[in-house]
């Protein structure tokens, strides 16, 4: 136990707003904060405090501090409307899908595009009669953006694992994403395998982010199997009809103490934007892009929708009405 968790908790002033702490020093607070002492700035009751010096600068009840580091300048939005998921926090909520672009290079124009910071990747066989052949990998940067291996095409639980399995002893990945499909013809998730899956991946200290129906009792029950994220179809995979049933995905999202995603179904924009609307924490898509007659632009356009729709459900919409209610004061008309 080090010396800061046993000393008695003191009352500070932190950049405007009040905080109790056991940190003993300027620096046990910056660490607390999960910062570098070494990339921050503190001013101490109007005075610089040297950053030589956090180390050795105790902290007393009532001081007021001010922590600063750089950021990118310009006129920008500064509050952090970022989510997490399994204890990694991204900027983008939309996530883009990697299959049916005509190549890589098309691939790679529209994650950039689209903003997204995570892709879904299906794992399959090398190729051993051309082991040279260019691969997803010398396109998109899994150091820059964090790859998501998906089951795509698995039909049972065990495939599905071991499919996982597989994926992790390829990269390393630990967060993935689980679908288990009980048919070809409507690649409905077969939730019986499903559930039984996520408890062996979870139990293997998988992070499953899973596809499930649009059912807040599936959902519910993913969740205590250990899914970390809950990813009910918008609509068929594949379908592009957009969603299909608001009512569920919302009392989903009510229920939900894990980020929940709308994965499948999205066709265009407007649909990108009614999930965030509904108060998902993203959407993942494929489809719509890749089948796009300019699926770069579609990627932007997905980016741009992602982000109004999320603002939209920020600002509170206004309340629905049975009749017309005017803008303008019918009072004093000439």
């Amino acid at each position: 136990m080090t010396q800061a968790s046993t000393t008695a908790a003191i009352s500070i002033t932190l950049n405007g707003d009040v905080r109790r702490t056991s940190a003993r020093t300027i620096a046990d607070l910056v660490r607390e904060l999960e910062l570098d002492p070494a990339k921050v700035a503190v001013e101490r009751n109007a005075e610089i405090v040297a950053r030589s010096t956090l180390e050795d600068a105790l902290l007393v009840d009532g001081d007021v501090l001010e922590i600063v580091h750089f950021v990118g300048g310009g006129d920008h939005q500064t509050d952090d409307d970022g989510w997490e998921v399994a204890g990694r926090r991204f900027t983008s909520r939309l996530i883009v899908g990697t299959g049916k672009y005509k190549d890589f290079q098309q691939n790679a124009a529209a994650l950039e595009a689209s903003g997204a910071e995570i892709v879904t990747v299906a794992v399959r066989r090398v190729n051993v009669s051309d082991p040279k052949a260019p691969m997803l990998t010398d396109y998109i940067d899994p150091k820059k953006i964090t790859y998501l291996p998906n089951t795509a095409g698995c039909f049972t639980a065990d495939d599905a694992i071991r499919t996982l399995r597989l994926a992790r002893e390829a990269g390393g990945w630990d967060l993935v994403k689980l679908e288990v499909l009980g048919e070809a013809r409507t690649l409905y998730p077969d939730m019986r395998e499903t559930l039984k899956a996520t408890e062996v991946l979870a139990n293997e200290g998988f992070h499953p982010m899973v596809y499930c129906v649009d059912d807040p009792i599936a959902a519910k029950q993913l969740e205590e199997a250990g899914a970390v994220a809950i990813m009910p179809l918008g609509a068929p995979i594949g379908s592009g009809l957009g969603i299909q049933n608001r009512v569920t995905i919302r009392l989903i999202v009510e229920g939900a103490k894990v980020p929940v995603l709308v994965d499948a179904g999205v066709g265009t924009a407007s649909d990108a934007a009614v999930a965030m609307e509904l108060g998902c924490d993203g959407v993942l898509m494929n489809t719509a892009i890749a089948e796009a007659k300019d699926p770069i632009r579609m990627a932007q356009a997905m980016k741009l929708a992602v982000e109004a729709g999320r603002h939209a459900y920020l600002s509170g919409r206004m309340a629905t009405r049975k009749y017309a209610d005017p803008s303008s004061p019918l009072a004093g008309l000439i």
